[in-house]
């Protein structure tokens, strides 16, 4: 059994709305299969905890506008690890350094991804047609040379990636 279609559009719209205030990572998990409780988990992360409320606050407003309230709201107040379950779905915000330690990711990687078209193209594209380096994402620092983006900052990545 998978993921409902109706749940499948609320987790595009809260990946959307998280991509909206440049969340980090987004992936939209098909956990249907596994859990009995929801159909989607949606992941995003940001550097800070006022980046973590701005895209909590933004997910909530758009499933508000599609008819969606949740049923519950956790971690809002911290910033550091906010959670919305709207049954169907439910949505992990978290700061950088919980979701590098929690590994949402891994612990359900047995789970399909759910693709959702049109996240991760925050800004415009330099020259090379490669997107802004917060749009990049952790993927895009790693194929670059994560050593060097790790301690350099995302600048360092764009200079090795056009280097090359």
């Amino acid at each position: 059994m998978s993921a409902t279609t109706e749940a499948i559009e609320m987790a595009r719209i809260a990946a959307v709305a998280a991509d909206e205030k440049l969340a980090s990572d987004v992936v939209v998990l098909d956990v249907s299969e596994q859990l009995v409780i929801t159909d989607c988990f949606v992941i995003a992360s940001a550097p800070n905890e006022r980046q973590v409320n701005a895209i909590v606050e933004n997910i909530e407003d758009r499933l508000r506008e599609a008819g969606h309230k949740p049923v519950r709201r956790e971690g809002t107040r911290e910033g550091r690890w906010a959670l919305l379950d709207f049954v169907d779905v439910v949505i992990h915000v978290q700061h950088n350094e919980e979701r590098n330690f929690y590994a949402l990711d891994r612990l359900w990687k047995d789970c399909p991804a759910v693709p959702v078209e049109g996240i991760g193209q925050h800004g415009p594209a330099d020259a090379n047609g490669a997107g802004a380096p917060e749009a990049a994402g952790a993927g895009a620092a790693e194929t670059a040379g994560a050593g060097a983006a790790e301690t350099a900052g995302a600048g360092a990545a764009e200079t090795e990636e056009s280097e090359l």
